[in-house]
């Protein structure tokens, strides 16, 4: 009966080390895949606007696990990646995979951070806007809010410029601060021009060397898709912010 009742116990013993070792196991496999890969890159990749002194990114969870810190720390001769814009939004009610986790640890790298909402132009300003300001709050220092629409889905001219308007009403008045307007020329030509011209425009143009070819006045100018940054394993959208550094923080969120 004791020899009996010492095999149980020893199977027992041996059940509970092998449990320990699977979830260890488990622990570590899982631990490692989310864990944030550091990328080294000798440089960005590609050329840089050389009559900017501000440089930036846009990022979203099609950059997978960034690690901040590292993008925070590097440097190319006198270029450092000064902000960076991460998606939070789409739609009605969508929220971007990995938003929170940029956006904790933006701010932990001490990297100016702006959130911004991907538009769906057939859908309701109002709503949209309801989504952003239940996901995003912002805090002293970050940049302000963007819209980022690039497509009308099908909707007129007239509907899409009211929607906009409704957005960007809604959020200056959450936020107290002018949102800023991310597109590209065309869009903006076609479906904007002439009804928002008071708001930040951040305008994408790419593959031309000195500023986007477009006749207002712009704000930052997203000038290539396919930048590479120390910390992020995927390609990056690069942008200059068109000012000094005094402009720059005059822009952060107060």
């Amino acid at each position: 009966m004791a020899k009996r009742k010492k095999s149980i116990l020893k199977s027992i013993w041996l059940l509970l080390l092998l449990l320990a070792v699977i979830s260890s196991v488990v622990y570590y496999i899982t631990d490692y895949i989310s864990r944030p890969k550091f990328v080294r890159y000798p440089a960005f990749g590609i050329d840089l606007p050389v009559n900017y002194t501000i440089h930036g990114i846009d990022v979203s969870r099609y950059q997978h696990n960034i690690d901040w810190a590292a993008v925070q720390a590097m440097q190319d001769k006198q270029v450092k990646i000064g902000f960076a814009f991460i998606k939070a939004t789409e739609g009605l009610g969508r929220v971007d995979n990995n938003f929170r986790k940029n956006w904790f640890h933006a701010k932990q790298a001490f990297m100016p951070r702006g959130a911004y909402h991907f538009f769906i132009s057939s859908k309701s300003g109002k709503a949209q806007a309801e989504n952003f300001i239940e996901t995003v709050n912002l805090s002293k220092g970050d940049l302000p809010p963007v819209l980022d629409i690039e497509t009308a889905n099908g909707a007129s001219v007239t509907d899409i410029q009211q929607r906009v308007k409704d957005w960007l009403t809604r959020i200056e008045k959450q936020y107290k601060v002018k949102p800023i307007i991310y597109t590209n020329i065309n869009f903006y030509e076609n479906f904007l021009a002439g009804k928002f011209d008071d708001y930040p425009l951040w305008v994408a143009h790419y593959y031309v060397k000195d500023k986007p070819r477009i006749e207002r006045k712009w704000t930052i100018w997203q000038h290539h898709e396919k930048g590479r940054v120390n910390g992020i394993d995927a390609y990056v959208d690069f942008n200059v912010f068109n000012g000094d550094s005094a402009s720059f923080r005059n822009m952060l969120i107060k």
